[in-house]
């Protein structure tokens, strides 16, 4: 699945990935390889990028939006920094 992480700033992340965690603003949920279409709202807190099945990457992340289609996940986030 490809994820795409962008602040109005910049790009904060681009590229294949197993699945992202995110919390959402009823609790944290995961996005898989193949997921079905979706659009949630985010809440403030941490974002778990999973490369692959072994090594994980942690953002702070201030609020947005998620996007999924076609195995496309795009994360539109007010303000993260990496962790």
């Amino acid at each position: 699945m490809l994820l795409e992480v962008l602040t109005p700033e910049r790009k904060l992340y681009s590229g294949e990935v197993y699945g992202v965690q995110l919390p959402g603003i009823d609790g944290l949920f995961e996005v898989l390889d193949k997921h079905a279409p979706l659009i949630a709202a985010l809440g403030k807190g941490r974002m778990k990028v999973l490369k692959d099945k072994t090594q994980s990457e942690f953002y702070n992340i201030e609020g947005g939006f998620v996007e999924v289609y076609r195995n496309k996940a795009t994360v539109l986030v007010e303000g993260a920094e990496a962790k």
